[in-house]
């Protein structure tokens, strides 16, 4: 295990891990609104609101898929040591991390009819989050919200499987979106 694996959690995990867990439920039933997010630092490419929302929300008994550049071994240990997640194949996961680029390409788990919660939310890391772009309506919006998604036509498409779908939360350093599979998103 590296040493730097040992570092970047929590320096308050009670006070730290409640205002994470407020932001994330926030973000995602305000979908599209953008919160700010800290508190963790995890191997680099990983944002500080992605490795808080992983502290916050996966635990031992939370199958974890890495995508991409942030399937690595300072991140695998970083994981192992502060919350022992299990890595797993990205049919498996509960959540997974990731870009857009790495996690479209995963056949991710979307739930089933009787169990539509057996489903996999993903964490995805952005360059830049913006109120921009994307028109968001539905639960949650009082008239309309805008996001800067990496593409429309996959959330369409996830909105037309609800009650099944994915979720999504998207990270850029501090800051943190969050779409629920119950978002009807629409080109701007």
């Amino acid at each position: 295990m590296l040493d730097s694996s040992l570092q970047g959690g929590f320096s308050n995990p009670p006070v730290q891990s409640a205002q994470a867990f407020r932001a994330a439920l926030s973000a995602m039933a305000r979908p599209g609104r953008i919160e700010t997010l800290g508190g963790a630092t995890a191997p680099a490419p990983t944002s500080a609101a992605a490795a808080t929302l992983l502290l916050t929300l996966c635990d031992q008994e939370t199958p974890l898929f890495l995508g991409g550049a942030y399937d690595t071994l300072a991140m695998r240990d970083w994981i192992s040591f502060h919350i022992g997640a299990p890595i797993v194949e990205a049919g498996f996961a509960q959540y997974a991390l990731g870009t857009w680029a790495d996690l479209s390409q995963a056949t991710l788990p979307t739930g089933i009819s009787d169990y539509p919660d057996r489903s996999a939310t993903l964490i995805v890391e952005m360059d830049t989050l913006a109120a921009t772009g994307a028109r968001l309506t539905g639960p949650g919006i009082e008239v309309e919200a805008h996001l800067n998604l990496p593409e429309i036509k996959a959330f369409q498409a996830n909105r037309a499987l609800f009650p099944l779908g994915l979720d999504f939360y998207f990270t850029a350093g501090p800051h943190l979106a969050g779409l629920p599979r119950s978002s009807i998103v629409a080109e701007l």
